[in-house]
């Protein structure tokens, strides 16, 4: 029987513009997007990847993806999201958890995330090695996520010693 210190709760956040770069993919939980305009980032600016590393990093205090994978260390320049969300999960492993599952909110007017939510669900539980979850949300064309200027993604994970 496992008691409540063998559980804990990460929360993560990220938000990205969308590019100007008409050749730059949009990426979204490891799936490309085709015929959508990708978001700005130093690596390929997954924010689905990019959350759910935070938030496993804060659940076992290892910090936050900007520490392990800095925007200003030119290795990162254009990096695979769901390589570094592995990697994340590697840290977790090692440091004696398990990540137990993973819950998306993806917040956006474009694009549509129910047609593409199951490659989604299947790319990201491959890499975790747990369920993952992903919901399409829009902001109801309040704000700048309302404007269609980017995408905001918040993530929970819970993981288990």
């Amino acid at each position: 029987m496992s008691d409540a210190t063998d559980l804990r709760i990460g929360h993560g956040f990220d938000v990205h513009r969308f590019s100007d770069d008409p050749a730059r993919p949009l990426v979204l939980g490891g799936v490309v997007f085709d015929g959508e305009p990708g978001l700005e980032g130093h690596s390929d600016a997954d924010a689905v990847a990019h959350a759910c590393a935070d938030a496993l990093l804060g659940a076992v205090g290892l910090g936050d993806i900007g520490e392990h994978f800095p925007d200003s260390d030119p290795r990162w320049a254009g990096a695979d999201s769901m390589v570094l969300l592995a990697s994340v999960v590697a840290l977790v492993t090692d440091a004696g958890w398990r990540v137990v599952n993973i819950d998306c909110s993806v917040v956006c007017e474009r694009p549509r995330i129910a047609p593409r939510r199951a490659e989604m669900v299947e790319r990201l539980s491959a890499v975790v090695g747990a369920p993952v979850g992903v919901k399409g949300n829009r902001a109801e064309k309040l704000g700048a996520i309302g404007r269609s200027e980017g995408v905001v993604v918040m993530v929970v994970a819970l993981v288990q010693r």
